[in-house]
């Protein structure tokens, strides 16, 4: 795998007459972490199928490495090995008896070689930490397993870039953690993350750009830019982050040279940067 680009561009798509975007322009660089918010119905689901080639735009235009994707069956046979999209539900794309069996469905469609699709499939059980699990039953599995086991079917197909419907939703702390750290294996392999959520916490200690669907259209920036403007965030009903809110309250400014604010390690260098103990400043006896 190796990094592109993907890039939505004036995207238009509603449902029976009812609009949901109205000119979206998204960009997403390789090797980047993208978060997506937005209120329910805003469009972000919408957004990412659009992205995925699962939507064709009504009007606008879908990019990959800066060329249209195509809908015909054989461009979006190329899209689709290069963009996978995994939604919020994963019993939405888990349907074969065994783990092992459901991550290969995707490579074996590709016409791959059975050794192919093997270690294909090996490899994505790995990096999502479920080798142990490859010959369960899918019913078998946990709630945050059977999210795992749905993004080791579209690691699989080796795509260049991953889009998340809500990975973390309905799992647990220990859960969370465990998503986190397959997503970190995945990017050590060169898979570029886009990851629709609404925890603003999450977005703003994780990202490296975030973006915002209102009305239709994206806002998309800094973290720290986009998740402080408190009118962009009522408007699309989400709440400002705590580190930030906390950073305010506290007095602590942004400062190019300073700890970012972004978490509570953020905060806690800045806080002990501020202090120095009264005995460090006097002279020497």
């Amino acid at each position: 795998m190796s990094h592109q680009s993907l890039r939505a561009e004036g995207v238009v798509f509603g449902y029976d007459d009812i609009p949901v975007l109205a000119g979206a322009d998204l960009a997403i660089a390789g090797g980047t972490r993208i978060a997506l918010l937005g209120a329910n119905g805003s469009g972000k689901t919408t957004l990412l199928r659009c992205l995925s080639g699962a939507l064709e735009p009504q009007a606008g235009r879908v990019l990959l490495d800066e060329k249209p994707v195509t809908y015909g069956r054989r461009g979006l046979r190329h899209h689709r090995q290069n963009v996978q999209l995994v939604l919020q539900d994963p019993d939405d794309q888990l349907f074969s008896a065994d783990v092992r069996r459901d991550v290969s469905f995707g490579p074996l469609n590709l016409g791959l070689s059975t050794v192919e699709t093997a270690e294909r499939v090996d490899d994505a059980l790995d990096l999502l930490g479920l080798t142990d699990l490859a010959d369960r039953p899918v019913h078998q599995l946990s709630y945050g397993q059977r999210k795992r086991a749905a993004i080791a079917g579209a690691v699989a197909m080796r795509p260049c870039l991953l889009l998340l419907d809500e990975p973390t939703a309905g799992l647990d702390p220990a859960g969370v953690d465990e998503m986190f750290a397959a997503l970190t294996r995945l990017e050590e392999h060169d898979t570029t993350v886009v990851l629709a959520t609404h925890d603003v916490d999450l977005a703003l200690a994780w990202a490296h750009d975030c973006a915002i669907v209102l009305e239709g259209r994206v806002v998309q920036g800094d973290p720290v830019d986009v998740l402080d403007r408190g009118d962009l965030l009522a408007a699309a009903r989400l709440r400002r982050p705590w580190v930030l809110d906390l950073a305010a309250r506290v007095g602590l400014t942004r400062d190019a040279d300073a700890a970012p604010l972004r978490d509570i390690d953020g905060i806690a260098d800045r806080l002990r940067g501020r202090h120095t103990p009264a005995h460090d400043n006097q002279p020497a006896g």
